[in-house]
């Protein structure tokens, strides 16, 4: 690298021997450094010229590292921000993350670590600096299929900008189908990471006793099957993104290695002692309410408060307005030319049931009900008499029901082929239609499992199939198959 065109990176540490190492590792690394022993010092450096890179301790004698972050964020062209942090300060680091910072390190970590985090946040100022210069191009986020003019979605819009910009861990909440791993996928593209590899685990779909193999690799003879050597989900998405999908279905022995792999950025391969390096930005997501589960004993809180760096939680589908159509004629429009048919518009009569539905599958239910449209009939406008059999029950409003009067499920199934069948069979099975009494009233638990076995036999016995239709995780199937044995 010629000496002129180095990066420069200001390393703020109040320790002489620290501040010095650090900056022998980066210099051997290719970048040229600073050492500033306190915040005044780097704040007059700044003024005179900003570095590509700030490395700087949360806990300063002078001042706190926090308001040097401030200082550089509020300056036309800023340093992407690594927070040095110990276990005592990480409350400050996750403040400094939400406040702007690009990442935070805790000690002790290695030279790899350091000098990582700093070539991923150079990489990101160039990226930065390519969006400002290009611009009327489309953002990332906008690449993406990211739809909606809804003020909740234009929150989270701002939020994924931002968030992209950082190596800050985002923990993104929101019911089933509302977009969770979209979200991962568009924060992934819209960083310096994009280059590498986009990985995604759902945490319920994995045995517990072959997710330590399926997250950190085995090497040969680990285990009975394991015939050869096999890298992990860390180890493959080096320099990208890893998405864990419904973490908190992760059991707690798991979340502690998780845990102890967010903080050194090091582990070791089921069956091996030998230390790994992997440099992954986690993004985790799930339909439940985290801060319950931890409550409940069920997420470690350190976990928690480590993932949940940037909060993103996507509004249901029904609570989204206009984007409804939005979003509708933008899934006509891909189905169509998927197939081949000649759709362009819904019916006013269509539009005003899909304004008036719950969609309690969200998105997910949205695509399933315009596809099966699209692939059964032809035309060019979408009718109310091309609605599945099964669509509509949850109509929020029912003063003008004249505009839906199918036959529904109260089972909240996805609609399409598949499950107008399993309707049909469930509503022989769990609904009475004889005057309500005490003696002919169906408990709830009863409707609840004659829906979810008459889903599975629809789907030949695959659970995680029938708990897609169904709009719920597979682990949840498999938990009340547990108490229904148990009862």
């Amino acid at each position: 690298m010629n000496e002129h065109n180095k990066p420069l990176v200001y390393v703020v540490e109040d320790s002489l021997s620290s501040g010095a190492l650090y900056c022998s590792q980066l210099k051997k690394a290719g970048f040229d450094t600073q050492h500033f022993v306190d915040g005044y010092s780097a704040l007059v450096a700044i003024k005179e010229k900003m570095p590509a890179v700030l490395v700087q301790d949360v806990c300063l004698p002078d001042i706190s590292g926090l308001e040097v972050l401030k200082y550089v964020n509020n300056q036309d062209t800023s340093a992407k921000v690594i927070i040095i942090t110990s276990n005592s300060s990480i409350d400050v680091a996750v403040d400094a993350m939400r406040l702007g910072g690009y990442d935070f390190i805790e000690k002790p970590f290695t030279s790899e670590r350091l000098t990582t985090s700093v070539g991923n946040a150079v990489k990101q100022q160039h990226q930065d600096i390519k969006t400002i210069t290009v611009e009327p191009e489309a953002t990332s986020l906008e690449r993406m299929n990211f739809i909606g003019e809804s003020l909740s979605m234009h929150t989270v819009f701002r939020l994924l900008e931002s968030a992209a910009r950082s190596k800050a861990s985002v923990f993104v909440t929101g019911e089933s189908g509302t977009g969770k791993e979209v979200c991962a996928l568009g924060l992934h593209q819209a960083s310096a990471r994009e280059q590498g590899p986009f990985i995604a685990i759902n945490c319920a779909a994995i045995p517990a006793e072959l997710f330590e193999s399926e997250f950190f690799g085995h090497v040969k003879g680990a285990f009975s099957g394991a015939l050869t050597d096999r890298k992990g989900a860390v180890e493959v998405a080096n320099g990208g993104t890893l998405f864990l999908d419904e973490i908190c279905e992760m059991q707690l022995n798991l979340q502690a290695k998780l845990l102890r792999f967010l903080q050194t950025g090091t582990f070791c391969k089921v069956g091996s002692n030998d230390l790994q390096q992997s440099d992954v930005r986690i993004v985790c997501a799930t339909n439940r309410n985290p801060a319950e589960e931890v409550g409940e004993g069920r997420f470690r809180e350190d976990l928690y408060y480590r993932l949940n760096v940037i909060p993103v939680m996507l509004p249901p589908l029904r609570e989204r307005g206009d984007d409804i159509l939005l979003l509708a004629n933008h899934i006509l429009q891909s189905k169509t030319a998927e197939n081949n048919k000649q759709f362009t518009d819904f019916s006013a009569d269509v539009k005003h049931t899909f304004m008036q539905y719950d969609w309690p599958g969200n998105i997910r239910e949205l695509q399933n009900v315009i596809e099966n449209i699209v692939v059964i009939y032809d035309g060019q406008t979408v009718q109310p008499n091309m609605l599945p059999s099964n669509f509509g029950h949850s109509i929020v409003s029912h003063t003008n029901s004249h505009t839906n009067s199918h036959p529904t499920n109260n089972h909240g199934i996805q609609p399409n082929q598949t499950t107008t069948n399993i309707t049909a069979r469930t509503s022989t099975n769990s609904v009475n239609t004889q005057q309500p009494s005490p003696h002919n009233i169906v408990q709830l638990w009863i409707v609840e499992k004659n829906t979810i076995e008459a889903a599975i036999d629809q789907c030949d016995g695959n659970i995680p199939l029938a708990a897609a239709y169904l709009g719920i995780s597979a682990s949840t199937i498999y938990r009340k198959m547990k108490s229904w044995a148990e009862s």
